[in-house]
Parts: C-alpha cells; structure tokens; sequence
C-alpha cells in the first residue's frame, strides 16, 4: 500500500512540475501559449510537448536514481531531489533554447514560433528532449 501511495505522490508532483516546466518556457519564448494553441500553433504545440517530455525523462531519471534509491532516504528528501534534478534540468533546456536563438542568425526563432512554423516547434522540441535525455543519463 505504501508503494502505491509514493507512486500517486510522485505522479501528482509530475503533473504540478510539467505545468510548472510549461510555464517557464513560456516565459522565455516571447508568445502567449494558450492563445497560440487555441490559433492552432503547431509550433508552440511541439514546444509544449517536448518541454512535457523533457520533464518527465528527467523527473523519471531522478525517481530512479540508483544513487537516490542505495541510500535510505525520506519522502522529504526524494521530493526535494526530484524537484532540484526538476529545475538544473529547465534552466539547461532554457538555456539550450537560447544558445540556439542566438546562434542562428539566418531567422528569428521567435517569430517562425509566433507565426506557427512547425519545423521551428520540431526543432526546439527536439533540442529540449535531446537535452533531457542528457541530463537523465547524468544523474543515472
């Protein structure tokens, strides 16, 4: 019973920290995500979709750690690691997206986003699991 009630814990705290994850990518890219979505903006929709998935590679990583899980630790601590590997892992995906908008002078990120370029959506998406998926090998 105690396994099912830490797995409903952490799912709830998934969900809170893939919101939050959304929200702060939205802070960096200069559009209004909800407007975009309801505009049908594929691009703002791949973003939010792998800033989701970035998350939960990330947060999975944490869970799982085998270096977490050989220690004895409380639910406090386990909560307090996954959320910490939750944030190092959304500022190196905010920075990623903006070493990538600086290096690429030939367009502007931002607009092609804005004006639902999907290969621009496709592209950051990419970049953010990519960068996930690096963290997550880290801390495993």
């Amino acid at each position: 019973m105690q396994d099912i009630l830490i797995t409903i814990f952490y799912s709830c705290i998934g969900i809170v920290l893939m919101t939050l994850g959304t929200f702060l990518v939205d802070l960096v890219i200069p559009c209004d995500f909800p407007v975009e979505i309801k505009k049908r903006n594929l691009a703002v929709g791949y973003i939010m979709a792998g800033s989701s998935i970035a998350v939960g590679i990330i947060l999975r990583a944490a869970v799982m750690s085998p270096s977490i899980s050989n220690t004895t630790q409380t639910l406090l601590e386990g909560i307090g690691s996954t959320v910490l590997y939750f944030f190092i892992g959304m500022i190196f995906c905010i920075i990623g997206y903006l070493f990538m908008k600086v290096f690429n002078k030939k367009y502007d990120l931002n607009k092609e986003i804005s004006e639902g370029n999907p290969a621009a959506g496709i592209m950051v998406m990419g970049m953010f699991i990519g960068l996930a998926l690096l963290i997550s090998g880290v801390i495993y």
